[in-house]
């Protein structure tokens, strides 16, 4: 027996005065609803309801469950108002965690338009290009860019897919020649991505199937966008994610080297510790982002 639901039905029966009109409200029948009343009197042990042919009146155990119901349903109905209130408004503190360049090209700009449209949500943007546990640092949301994530309890969301290829300046192969085949990597300095699966050796797809290149890179940085600015130095030749390359390549201070080539394509994920429509301020966050992402791929 659902007690709230047959806690508002005996009110409707009290406040209706009869259980044909109390039925007619709820949209069940009066024996269900007489039903109902008489397995709530056998669970408290008493009558509340004296019925007659013509009448109904409470008893005084029925009076007094009446008052003490109009107040519990009040409650909870002012409590469920309360939670749509702050589901709607988006007050308290979110809390997200992002790669370091993924999350200072990406997402940085599109946080104003987010805090624009949730003026009363604290947002923590916390940068790191390691696997938090985010339950135990506390962390609403994490926005993992990867080729795959391994099976877990978290819940994921999976928002789009990068181009990851690879990058020189004009003046670098100005000075030391463009490669023209995947072969030709072995004669250039490479600059490699510390945190990258793929520092040590790159796997090309492009005309006749898959190539592994063995790499021996010069340089090794923690930080892709170190790496963008040494391939625009001039330092090497590197791979780099569409969403940091695109710019200075827009711009001429990239060019792409065996632009028939790609590697593998990472993709960008949304996790988070529980359902993602659980959490209205976590919801509404990846909304944004997936929103900004396909405004940036399209």
């Amino acid at each position: 027996m659902d007690k709230l639901s047959v806690m508002n039905a005996f009110r409707r029966i009290v406040e209706r005065g009869s259980f044909v009109g109390a039925a007619n409200d709820l949209g069940v029948s009066p024996g269900l609803l007489s039903k109902e009343i008489k397995l709530l009197e056998k669970s408290l042990g008493c009558a509340l309801v004296t019925r007659t042919t013509r009448s109904m009146s409470l008893t005084e155990a029925g009076q007094e469950y009446y008052a003490k119901a109009v107040t519990i349903l009040s409650a909870v109905n002012a409590l469920e108002n309360d939670i749509r209130a702050s589901a709607r408004a988006l007050v308290g503190h979110l809390k997200i965690n992002a790669p370091h360049s993924f999350g200072q090209l990406v997402i940085a700009p599109m946080l104003p338009g987010f805090l624009e449209d949730y003026p009363e949500l604290e947002v923590t943007l916390s940068l790191d290009d390691h696997i938090l546990d985010m339950i135990e640092s506390g962390f609403d949301i994490s926005i993992r860019v990867r080729p795959s994530l391994p099976d877990s309890s978290l819940m994921v969301r999976r928002l789009g897919q990068l181009k990851q290829a690879i990058y020189a300046s004009p003046a670098y192969l100005e000075r030391f020649g463009a490669p023209t085949s995947p072969d030709d990597i072995s004669a250039h300095t490479v600059i490699g991505f510390t945190l990258a699966g793929h520092q040590s050796e790159w796997l090309l797809h492009g005309p006749g199937g898959p190539r592994k290149l063995a790499l021996h890179p010069r340089v090794k940085v923690g930080s892709s966008v170190v790496l963008r600015d040494l391939l625009i130095a001039g330092c090497g030749i590197g791979t780099l994610p569409d969403f940091i390359s695109r710019e200075p390549e827009r711009d001429g201070r990239l060019v792409r080297v065996l632009p028939e080539y790609e590697l593998p394509s990472p993709e960008v994920f949304a996790v988070t510790a529980s359902h993602m429509g659980s959490d209205p301020r976590a919801k509404a966050f990846v909304a944004h982002l997936q929103d900004g992402l396909n405004d940036l791929y399209s």
